[in-house]
């Protein structure tokens, strides 16, 4: 779709407030094209006032509505935290989470403005491009999909950032272009991510990103702080004996663990159009959740379930990144992990220092399949010892034939 295509229609705009998002809205409006903006709160922590951006795009002469996603955004949390779904390098894609969240609440209310067209500012580099077009195309296929930044014209009269200054302040709208930053940051309930300008470099340290969210490990307390989780069905419903909410939840383990240096990751990703990618991730809140169900789950998985679980975990992640929550292939994975979660039910203790995170304790987990007198290598009414011989005979029989039939190389 070109910027020709729009003409006399009525778009919606999604929106942060910045010097992409005013100048694409004035262009639209230039074009013929009526402009209507939408933003979601999705618990930025870097934004004080979500307000703000109504103020900020008011210039443009568009009216902005926000829309409030963020008990949403807590739920898909705990979704993604019940799949320990990590994409590469063992990070939490809040981005991708936020974005199935962002789509699916701004569509009814565009098509309820008369809009019939979504405008998303993502570069035609990323990966946010591909979900917001995804997103909108899954989940109402006739609505469709404008992309700036994919648009030759739009290209050629904006190289940079400097020419939409210039734009805006023909139009009487004031923008600075200002020092160049170190890094973009994306944020949301579930974390923050951190890329490109100096981190583009793989000679830059990660160590050059402020955390937003918490701080660096050597500037956590000198001593270990304890938190209790309460999980019932793989979900945690209180923190330290007091219920909470699944937003409250993650608003308290963001600050626990934030304080305490945990959650800060480094990644070298694959992107959906297979370009690679580094970021500096932060998500403290998932991270310390996380590492609380993970314990609980090794209390009750044997091996077969322990490997099918992984692959499912994984398949999760993908799908997330691709901006696929949506998808059959999604669901299918997370309804077979519910039968572990409806099972993870148990409050387990951690011990957060400097960015670490120790096991402490877990209680009432009626479901584990952990044997204290099984395991033991002391004297108990567990696994008698004698009944390993026959096991032990049983695997030399295939052993000893593959050392015969020569197809054991050993170097």
């Amino acid at each position: 779709m070109k910027l020709a295509d729009l003409k006399g229609k009525t778009v919606g705009v999604c929106v942060s407030g910045g010097l992409d998002s005013k100048t694409i809205c004035c262009v639209l409006q230039d074009a013929g094209v009526k402009v209507k903006a939408f933003s979601a709160n999705v618990g930025q922590p870097d934004e004080k006032d979500i307000n703000d951006i109504k103020k900020k795009m008011a210039p443009t002469g568009v009216d902005t509505t926000i829309v409030d996603v963020t008990k949403e955004m807590a739920d898909i949390c705990f979704e993604t935290v019940k799949c320990q779904a990590m994409y590469d390098g063992g990070y939490w894609n809040s981005t991708g989470i936020a974005r199935a969240v962002t789509v699916q609440a701004l569509l009814p209310v565009m098509k309820k403005a008369g809009c019939t067209v979504l405008v998303h500012g993502a570069t035609g580099r990323g990966n946010d491009q591909m979900r917001f077009e995804r997103y909108t195309n899954v989940l109402d296929p006739k609505f469709g999909v404008y992309a700036p930044w994919r648009d030759s014209d739009l290209l050629k009269l904006f190289p940079g950032r400097t020419e939409m200054v210039a734009f805006l302040a023909k139009r009487g709208i004031t923008a600075f272009v200002g020092t160049k930053k170190k890094y973009s940051t994306d944020a949301n309930l579930a974390g923050l991510s951190h890329e490109a300008e100096d981190l583009e470099s793989m000679e830059t340290s990660m160590r050059i990103v402020k955390p937003t969210m918490g701080v660096w490990p050597e500037k956590a307390p000198n001593k270990v702080e304890k938190v209790t989780l309460s999980f019932v069905k793989g979900r945690c419903v209180a923190v330290n004996g007091k219920k909470m909410s699944p937003l409250e939840v993650m608003l308290e383990m963001n600050k626990v663990g934030g304080r305490n240096g945990i959650g800060m990751k480094h990644a070298l990703e694959n992107r959906i159009i297979g370009t690679k990618s580094r970021g500096v991730y932060e998500a403290p809140g998932m991270e310390v959740l996380s590492w609380g169900l993970k314990y609980i789950y090794e209390g009750i998985m044997d091996r077969r379930s322990t490997l099918l679980f992984q692959q499912l975990s994984k398949l999760v992640s993908d799908q997330i990144y691709d901006g696929r929550w949506f998808d059959p292939a999604t669901q299918a994975a997370r309804a077979a992990i519910q039968v572990w979660a409806d099972k993870a039910t148990a409050d387990v203790t951690l011990g957060l220092y400097k960015g670490n995170i120790f096991f402490e304790s877990l209680k009432g987990l009626k479901a584990t399949i952990y044997n204290e007198a099984d395991s033991s290598m002391e004297a108990s009414n567990g696994l008698n010892p004698h009944s390993s011989q026959g096991f032990a005979e049983i695997q030399s029989v295939e052993a000893k034939m593959l050392a015969k039939s020569g197809q054991i190389v050993a170097k």
